[in-house]
């Protein structure tokens, strides 16, 4: 419909999630979003609406997609696991065993599980570089693969914004031959039928929703005075919203935040993870696989957020800094408000992708307060 409303279906019992979202485009909280659960597997809430730019000139659609940033690192962890699975990759190996060149300037002794759990010490690139410089892969890795750490790996945890999908990223192509996007789309996404994307084609350019940057002086790099470890994060390259637009941006693999998708890719892909593996028939990973995931790798104030942090291998667990109801659960979420939440205690996923972005995510309640009405659907 070209009125923006409400669309998609909400198990009974998930009503109240329905209210939610409706109320949030009522209120001009969103303008264009989706919101997707899974329960045991099965979708039980798929909702779309609003519009897909800040005009409104064009409805939120049901295969509408958006850049969901951070979000993206949730499927580059889960390929990760999906390659360890299979026993191709040691997250307790040294990162050069499998790729040499990274030994450099004092890393030998640098854990695969380092660079899922952000405690690798490589927050940011110690050259500048540009926002193009992100679309080319081998100066990125190499630049990375060449620098000292910033502190000692291992020992404290700091976000590693965009770094952390390059470095994973640069493994899994010495451990595949493949590009991360390309194991990601081979093994997850078509085998799903899921519509996720870590490089999107062209002829995909179409479906994508603008992202409408934070107002002035709410970004990011306009808060408070950072440190030197944040302002090289925040600003090396700075973070330009409107390249999202771009071709490039598009259809470069950036694994930390270039992913392209809807809340339905995420809810469904990561049904993998709640369900023991095994998402719509088909096995992808085993269940001891799957949690992994949740196994502790650092906790402490986060060197780069500055607030505290529990982090497994490539997510984030509960008691850190999203409160969970149930221990075996873990998320991620993506600058402006996208958010993944993966309970494995009841076997249940919630996701949220906009395109109204807030400055961060503290303070962000559209996601969270959906995710409270599944809850207590989940209760009732």
């Amino acid at each position: 419909m070209a009125d923006g409303s409400t669309q998609g279906m909400t198990h009974d019992r998930f009503k109240d999630a329905r209210a939610v979202f409706e109320g949030h485009l009522a209120s001009g909280q969103d303008i264009g979003a989706s919101f997707c659960a899974t329960l045991e597997g099965e979708t039980v809430v798929d909702l779309w609406g609003g519009f897909a730019d800040a005009e409104k000139t064009r409805a939120w659609e049901r295969d509408t997609i958006v850049n969901v940033y951070s979000t993206t690192k949730t499927m580059t962890a889960l390929t990760a696991l999906l390659v360890a699975d299979r026993g191709d990759l040691d997250f307790d190996a040294p990162v050069a065993k499998y790729w040499p060149e990274f030994a450099a300037n004092g890393k030998a002794g640098v854990k695969v599980s380092h660079l899922m759990a952000h405690s690798a010490g490589l927050s940011g690139w110690e050259e500048p570089i540009t926002n193009d410089d992100l679309y080319d892969w081998e100066k990125v890795t190499s630049l990375l693969a060449a620098q000292a750490p910033y502190w000692e790996p291992g020992t404290a945890p700091g976000y590693h914004a965009l770094t952390q999908g390059y470095l994973v990223g640069e493994v899994i192509r010495r451990v595949t031959g493949r590009s991360l996007g390309t194991v990601f789309r081979e093994e997850i996404a078509e085998p799903l039928g899921a519509d996720f994307h870590i490089g999107l084609p062209a002829p995909e350019d179409h479906r994508v929703a603008h992202l409408i940057p934070p107002p002035p002086g709410a970004a990011i790099a306009d808060g408070p005075a950072q440190s030197e470890l944040q302002a090289n994060m925040s600003s090396n390259p700075g973070i330009d919203v409107m390249a999202t637009r771009t071709r490039g941006w598009r259809g470069a693999e950036i694994p930390a935040a270039g992913g392209t998708g809807n809340a339905r890719s995420v809810a469904e892909i990561h049904a993998i993870l709640a369900n023991g593996g095994v998402a719509k028939g088909k096995r992808f990973l085993s269940e001891a696989g799957c949690r992994k995931a949740l196994e502790l790798q650092i906790e402490g104030t986060d060197l780069i957020l500055g607030g505290p942090a529990r982090f497994g291998l490539g997510f984030g667990l509960a008691g850190g800094a999203v409160p969970l109801p149930n221990p075996n659960s873990m998320f991620w979420g993506g600058y402006g408000g996208s958010l993944v939440i993966i309970d494995m205690d009841a076997r249940t996923t919630f996701a949220y992708a906009m395109n109204k972005m807030a400055g961060t995510t503290t303070g962000d309640m559209r996601a969270f307060a959906l995710a409270m009405a599944m809850w207590s659907g989940l209760g009732g």
